[in-house]
Formats: structure tokens, sequence, C-alpha cells
């Protein structure tokens, strides 16, 4: 068993702080990877771009996936996720502070898997955070979809 990652989608540098920060005191150590934007976050998953040469059969162990994002946002990369049978069944969980209805059903739509609004309030988010960790990280069983026959 690798490295046990999480990938973190946020381009906005205090939700990455408020995050990390939340984490953190959750006492989650798997490794944060950032990506800054839609493309950094595609680059990370497929090993392309900036990325090229990692070791892709390490997918991380969840993806927190911002919506609003430069470049390509987080539907798209959602879209590009579930298109592919590499990453199809990555755990993602949406985290935005969108409170569009419609981004709600869009999110799950295209397959994610958690919808989750980013409270203002630190102390919540930080009780969401360790939710989201104990569900995903801990009791939640994965499937590899490498080990398929």
């Amino acid at each position: 068993m690798g490295e046990r990652v999480i990938l973190l989608v946020e381009d906005n540098p205090d939700d990455e702080a408020l995050t990390l920060r939340a984490l953190k005191k959750n006492n989650i150590t798997n490794k944060i990877v950032v990506a800054h934007d839609g493309v950094e976050a595609l680059d990370y998953l497929f090993g392309t771009g900036m990325y090229a040469g990692r070791d892709t059969s390490v997918d991380p162990e969840l993806i927190l996936l911002d919506l609003k994002l430069p470049k390509i946002d987080g539907f798209e990369v959602l879209k590009k996720l579930r298109a592919d049978e590499r990453t199809k069944l990555l755990p993602v969980v949406i985290l935005t502070s969108s409170k569009e209805q419609q981004d709600v059903v869009n999110g799950y739509g295209l397959g994610a898997n958690s919808y989750v609004r980013k409270p203002v309030d630190f102390q919540n988010f930080v009780e969401a955070v360790a939710q989201l960790g104990l569900y995903w990280l801990v009791l939640n069983e994965r499937t590899d979809p490498r080990s398929r026959p």
C-alpha cells in the first residue's frame, strides 16, 4: 500500500489554508496534493503536463473538488474523471461555497459522491471535514478499478 493521498482542488488561497488547517486539526495524516485549477487537477490525475511521469497507479483516496475554478471548472473536471476507466470510481466530494441548487443537481448528475457547502464558520468547517474524513477515509469501502478481471 503506497502513500495515501487526498487531492484538494482549490484556487482560493484562503479556502486552501482553511481546508489544510481543518484536515490537520482532525489528524488526517494523508499527503495533501493541492491543484489550483482544473487543468492542474487533471494533469495530476492522468500524469500529464506538470505531473508527467507521476506514478498514476497511486490514485487519491479522496478528491475534494471546488466548482469555481480557473481554466477548467469543477464540473468539467468531474465529467472527465467519470468518463475515464482509470478514474471513474474515485470518491469525489464537491466542496464549494456555491448556494445554487442547480450546482448540487449538476454535481450529482455528473457523478459526485457527495456535495458539501463550505461553512463560513471555521469550527463548523472543522466538524464537516471530520465527518468527511471519517466516512471517506475510514468507513467507506472502496473498489480498486485496476483490480477488475
